[in-house]
């Protein structure tokens, strides 16, 4: 498949019962695309309609050199005909083939294609034992894991991902999660992945679309986008930083991991994590502590050296989030108005930002 030279390019306008999609926005054509907000922003109607299942939506689409909608010129190419590769909340599968059935009708469909590694897609998502298998006798999470390996076997142009893990229990979420992150370096068409999950996003985007009332009110890079201070309160939860670094130490005793990036370490709980692995955690505006001078008995084990940059208003009279610099890496924190005033913080400063570690436990 030879990759777009443009990503997908949307600009789409539906009304469906309450709501009101009115939507602009960009994508890379490379990495995970997060479309993020609360219940009811209209992510799953725009992924819909991106797709051409929204027959009613008006505006223009295209991907690459391609144009899939243009409303002023009567131009709409059917959903099949645009290479989608679609996983929904619930897998939609033949359910009385076999797991192998499943996933070879798109393979074959797409002619069998000698760069998709069929066998390593099949282990990585753990489907070898299942292959003989009827999919009306797997569990949700399996039936999930057959759902994505078929889209991935379709040869997509676009992959377009619809909340896929929110009907799964903790377990077999955690367990997609990981066959996702393990796949992300791979991937060679680009996904837009629909969650209002913000450390499966965390995880796993390389960019983000926020949406909120049906409009995207913010998008760009995961770490630029979820460190602004202007958005809207209905998505203040998401406020953070994301950090990537590398795995410095594992300590087997304690089952922590040592994280280091430039503004220093972090220690975090240890799941399979190697040293020498690239990581990313996600630290909630909300879980950042500030104090003036490092703290010598205190269970945060996180103490970053950073500087302020500046102080806004967190849409609550009572709260502000401060704005940080850890050597080149911005960070976040939600701290009350009267914290703000009794450190006599201003702009410049030299502060310690405290996190606890289980507070990094995704």
């Amino acid at each position: 498949m030879t990759e777009p030279a443009h990503g997908l390019d949307a600009k789409l306008a539906l009304r469906r019962g309450a709501l009101v999609l009115d939507v602009d926005m960009a994508l890379p054509a490379r990495g995970i695309t997060a479309l993020f907000g609360p219940s009811g922003a209209g992510k799953s109607t725009c992924l819909r309609a991106i797709a051409g299942l929204e027959r009613d939506s008006a505006g223009r689409v295209s991907f690459g050199h391609e144009v899939w909608q243009d409303s002023a010129h009567r131009v709409f190419v059917p959903p099949h005909k645009r290479r989608l590769g679609y996983v929904f909340q619930e897998p939609s599968l033949f359910p009385h083939q076999s797991v192998v059935d499943n996933l070879d009708y798109g393979f074959r469909r797409a002619g069998r294609p000698a760069h998709l590694d069929r066998e390593g897609m099949i282990d990585r998502f753990g489907l070898r034992a299942l292959l003989d298998r009827r999919v009306g006798t797997l569990s949700g999470g399996e039936r999930q894991r057959v759902s994505m390996v078929r889209a991935l076997l379709s040869d997509p142009a676009l992959l377009l991902f619809d909340e896929p893990l929110s009907a799964l229990d903790a377990s077999a979420r955690a367990d997609l999660l990981g066959c996702l992150e393990r796949l992300h370096g791979a991937l060679r068409a680009p996904m837009i992945y629909v969650s209002h999950n913000i450390d499966e996003v965390a995880r796993l985007a390389d960019h983000i679309v926020l949406l909120d009332g049906g409009h995207v009110v913010a998008q760009g890079s995961l770490q630029d986008t979820l460190t602004r201070v202007d958005l809207p309160p209905a998505l203040g939860e998401a406020l953070g930083s994301v950090i990537e670094g590398t795995v410095s130490a594992v300590d087997t005793h304690d089952q922590l991991v040592e994280l280091a990036f430039p503004g220093g370490t972090l220690s975090l709980p240890h799941h399979d994590e190697k040293p020498g692995q690239s990581m990313r955690c996600r630290i909630a505006a909300r879980d950042v502590v500030l104090a003036r001078e490092r703290q010598a008995s205190t269970s945060a084990l996180n103490q970053v050296a950073c500087r302020v940059v500046g102080m806004a208003d967190a849409g609550a009279s009572s709260q502000c989030l401060v704005q940080l610099d850890a050597s080149g890496t911005a960070l976040l924190a939600r701290i009350t108005r009267r914290s703000w005033h009794a450190l006599a913080l201003a702009p410049g400063d030299e502060v310690w930002a405290q996190v606890k570690a289980v507070a990094l436990g995704a």
